[in-house]
């Protein structure tokens, strides 16, 4: 909602229309021009070719200015034209000719027939056209109240409802307002004051700058304004309700990394509290070994740590959107191998990287933690005695990474749930739940993908993609 003040928002009840229904003062204007014009086109012709013309004849004829007066300016200028035509055919038609007087019964009884016809014709083509123009009027009420209708309260819907009234109504302008502020706006609003304020809703109201507004007009107008009332009202509370949303996932991912940063951080802290705690006491003689196996689990557990800080602070950049990938070309058999180097179980993984596979184009620095994660992942999952494979690939420009383990896999449905933060499913190492996260933000950072597959014979195959770096350069 925009909070500017409205221009002509002082003047409340600037209405110019004819409050009656009645046609707008240009209208009448027309309708008399067009009447006397008319006359006079069909006078000239006429009264040439009197005497061979039949007084039926021409009173038709001059029926065809009073037809056009109705309606182009409603009922008052065709009965204007109509009385001039009586005394036109009169003065020029009926003898004695070029004077008022009528020289039968017959003459006479034609002339008031004529006036009764006319008349009655103007009335009729005058109620046609208020028929039209109010079916009009509800034909296009209701297309854009059945558009309301159907159309989600989503962002830009009461714009485009303004822009509607606007174009269907020949207006310059037309504003949502609240008290003096405006909450939308469509078109640009002349200097002048409005046209009309109609009530749309409790402190608020339909503004619209323009041409004249019949009564007509105006009570279709407030119709309208009640339903840009309720759509304004209704796109309100879908932001809000989207906000609610919003803030609901941001307490669940907040509770979520505090429960798993609660677990993940206490229990090597605890392993080096308790390790260094063993190593000072002074009235113990700690032998070699046993002091080797403390000092280790001070440095297993420091690993832990760092490893769930460096997970934090990555998914950090990747909802920022602040994460930067340098992208070269690299040697995945290289990266691969580092991803490799830092795993605890290695010995269980078979490397099948070709070391003749094309470049590809990658951040190495990134793309080795997405092989770690995938690594970790893939040995958490598996049986304590499973092999895990990574094996390497080229086709059709692009170069994929397969990280296979034959664990209990996962269902096709729990597929892209894994790759939310804080999710675990079945992993049964522990940790944040971050690893499969980090690892698809940051493949796709590099351009790449990150997607799940059934290993055969049972499993999960997790397989990363990137660009080959000769695709990139042709």
């Amino acid at each position: 909602m925009r909070g500017r003040s409205a221009p002509g928002a002082e003047d409340n009840a600037g209405v110019d229309g004819d409050e009656t229904g009645g046609p707008a003062p240009r209208g009448s204007r027309l309708g008399v021009a067009v009447a006397v014009l008319g006359l006079a086109v069909v006078t000239a012709t006429l009264v040439p070719l009197r005497g061979d013309v039949s007084l039926a004849s021409v009173s038709l004829l001059y029926l065809v200015p009073v037809v056009a007066a109705a309606a182009a300016g409603g009922v008052w200028p065709a009965l204007l034209g109509a009385v001039g035509a009586d005394l036109l055919v009169n003065f020029f038609f009926v003898a004695p000719y070029r004077t008022l007087s009528v020289d039968s019964p017959g003459n006479a009884i034609v002339l008031v027939v004529y006036v009764l016809v006319a008349a009655t014709v103007a009335v009729a083509v005058d109620i046609a056209a208020r028929q039209r123009a109010a079916a009009t009027r509800r034909a296009v009420e209701a297309r854009l109240l059945a558009q309301i209708s159907a159309a989600p309260a989503a962002a830009g819907s009461l714009p485009q409802l303004l822009e509607q009234v606007r174009l269907a109504y020949r207006m310059r302008a037309v504003a949502l307002l609240r008290g003096d502020e405006t909450v939308d706006l469509a078109g640009d609003p002349p200097s002048g004051g409005p046209v009309l304020h109609v009530p749309a809703g409790p402190g608020f109201r339909l503004t619209v700058w323009g041409r004249h507004v019949s009564a007509e007009d105006r009570q279709t107008l407030t119709r309208l304004a009640a339903a840009a009332f309720r759509l304004s009202e209704n796109q309100r509370l879908a932001d809000e309700a989207a906000r609610a949303r919003e803030l609901a996932e941001i307490d669940r991912l907040r509770a979520a990394l505090l429960n798993a940063v609660g677990h993940d951080l206490r229990t090597p802290l605890a392993g080096i509290k308790a390790a260094v705690s063993s190593l000072r006491q002074p009235d113990v003689d700690w032998a070699p070994q046993d002091q080797a196996e403390l000092l280790a689990t001070v440095e297993e557990s420091t690993d832990r740590l760092v490893s769930v800080l460096e997970n934090l602070l990555s998914l950090s950049r990747l909802q920022a959107g602040v994460l930067s990938a340098v992208v070269e070309p690299v040697a995945l058999d290289a990266v691969a191998a580092e991803a490799l180097i830092h795993l605890p179980d290695r010995g269980r993984v078979d490397f099948d990287v070709p070391d003749d596979l094309p470049l590809g184009l990658a951040d190495p620095g990134l793309l080795e933690r997405v092989l770690a994660n995938l690594l970790l992942n893939a040995v958490a999952a598996g049986p304590p005695d499973g092999r895990i494979r990574v094996s390497g690939e080229a086709s059709g420009g692009w170069l994929r990474l397969h990280v296979v383990d034959h664990g209990p896999g996962l269902p096709a449905q729990d597929r892209e749930r894994m790759f939310e933060p804080f999710q675990r499913l079945h992993d049964r190492g522990g940790g944040l739940g971050l690893g499969l996260a980090i690892a698809r933000g940051f493949t796709e950072a590099m351009g790449g993908t990150l997607m799940p597959s059934d290993t055969p014979g049972g499993g999960l195959t997790m397989t990363v993609a990137v660009p080959a770096a000769i695709r990139a350069e042709e």
